[in-house]
């Protein structure tokens, strides 16, 4: 006895305490977003699976698709280069088709 406190129950309170700090470092870890270890898989698709976005045209390899893409955003042309089951294909929304297809052609 330390100056009339049981010490088992002084301790034990404490133990508690450090196990109720530990559940709550661990729950947070478990359930926090973004910061997983395991990459996800990216995704490829089919050209058709991309949403809204319509393909304008279609490069042989990603250094020309990234030339036709700068090309693009240098008119304000918004674009996506991405690699689909068929090769990496540039991608616009569907108001911006035509006018993308002349920027590519000019």
């Amino acid at each position: 006895m330390l100056g009339g406190i049981n010490n088992a129950l002084f301790l034990s309170s404490f133990a508690g305490f450090a196990v109720l700090g530990f559940l709550i470092v661990m729950l947070r870890w478990a359930f926090s977003r973004g910061s997983s270890v395991v990459e996800k898989p990216l995704f490829q698709g089919n050209e058709n699976e991309y949403g809204l976005l319509e393909v304008v045209a279609k490069p042989l390899n990603h250094i020309e698709g990234e030339m036709m893409k700068r090309k693009l955003l240098e008119h304000g042309i918004k674009a996506t280069l991405t690699q689909t089951k068929q090769g990496p294909r540039i991608l616009v929304f569907p108001e911006e088709v035509k006018v993308a297809q002349g920027i590519l052609k000019s």
